[in-house]
Parts: C-alpha cells; sequence; structure tokens
C-alpha cells in the first residue's frame, strides 16, 4: 500500500471521527435500548490470501447460531426494522473506520471477500488482494445495486452461494483489477465522491 494512500485513510478517519463522534454514540445508545443482543456484527474476512481479520458493522440481523456465506433474499427475513435503514444507507458500516485504523482496510479497494471464496477461487484473489480490502471500491459502485437486486430473488443458501460465485466473484474481480491497474488519489476521491452521491439517495451503492 502506498504511504500516500495510508496517510489519507489516517487523516480521513481522524476528521470522520471528530465529525461522528457524537452521532455514532447517539446510534449506538439507541440500538442497545431498541434491540435485543449485541450491537456489533463481526464477520472473519480476508486482508491477503493468507490473512484474515476480524471485520466489524453493526449488526442488522437476528442472531442465529451459524451465519455464514453472502446476504441473499434466504436472510432477507432476518433483517431487523432498524437494520433496514441502517444498511440502506450503509451505517453499519461505521465500525469499520476501526478496521482502517488498524490497517486491516483502506476506505477504496476490494470488498474483503469471506474467506470460503478465496479458497475456491485462489488464482482470482491471488491478483485482486494485492490491493488492500476497502470499505467502498469500483466494484462496490458499479455493481452493488444489481448484486442487491440478484441476490434477493436467491431463496436458499446454496442458490445465493451459486449466483455470487457464479455471476459476481468473476465481474467484481475484472472491475477490481481495472482499479488496481489505474489506483491514485484523484480515483479514491471520485469513488469516495460517488459513494457519498449514491447514498445521500438512500441507495445502496
Amino acid at each position: 500500500m502506498p504511504l500516500s494512500k495510508r496517510l489519507f485513510d489516517l487523516l480521513l478517519v481522524a476528521l470522520l471521527a471528530l465529525l461522528l463522534a457524537v452521532p455514532m454514540a447517539l446510534l449506538l445508545l439507541w440500538l442497545l435500548v431498541a434491540e435485543d443482543g449485541p450491537v456489533f456484527f463481526v464477520s472473519e474476512r480476508m486482508k491477503t490470501p493468507e490473512v484474515a481479520f476480524r471485520l466489524w458493522k453493526l449488526r442488522t440481523m437476528t442472531n442465529v447460531g451459524a451465519d455464514q456465506g453472502v446476504t441473499g433474499g434466504d436472510k432477507h427475513g432476518r433483517v431487523t426494522r432498524i437494520g433496514v435503514w441502517l444498511r440502506r444507507f450503509r451505517l453499519d458500516e461505521l465500525p469499520q473506520l476501526w478496521n482502517i485504523l488498524r490497517g486491516d482496510m483502506s476506505f477504496v479497494g476490494p470488498r474483503p471477500p469471506l474467506r470460503c471464496y478465496v479458497e475456491r477461487f485462489p488464482q482470482i484473489y491471488r491478483q485482486v488482494l494485492q490491493s488492500r480490502p476497502g470499505v467502498t471500491g469500483l466494484a462496490s459502485v458499479m455493481c452493488h445495486r444489481a448484486e442487491d437486486r440478484r441476490l434477493q430473488q436467491c431463496q436458499t443458501p446454496a442458490e445465493t452461494d451459486a449466483v455470487y460465485a457464479r455471476v459476481f466473484v468473476p465481474r467484481k474481480a475484472k472491475l477490481d483489477l481495472i482499479y488496481q491497474r489505474n489506483r491514485s488519489l484523484c480515483l479514491d476521491l471520485r469513488l469516495l465522491f460517488r459513494t457519498v452521491s449514491v447514498l445521500a439517495l438512500g441507495h445502496r451503492k
């Protein structure tokens, strides 16, 4: 990761931490009062093909014993009422500022994959994960709404997995590699601006 990109991440984390400290505290208090169970959801993701990390989110679904795989229509009924709102504006991803501060992630890069997909598609992720995973990125901006629509049509975990592996793993990897070849601070700023503008309309990127 270029030093300039890391310094940009740290400066932006510091700025957002100052701006969001009070709203985040109020949001956590609201979740503690309104929701049963833990406020945070922690998921294993891959930083490199060999190195995993714990990705933090605000919990948006009811708890089950074993929650695996990407989110599709088979999990739709588990999304809480508050979770729908959090996911719509991607507020559930605010705790990933901690992941950025730790160096697990950057603001812009490929979305960190689950271990199962890295193990199933090692050649793809050996290339993609040469870039540090990000909260948003070219693939997120270009694919996320289509991915959500397609996966919401899936009714079983097996169907969700099959569609994601067949359609979106290669599609997103292609875009992630385009970003990798062309990454720059200017491109990162454009992708961040595009992400914020889409979220301002109330859609997931």
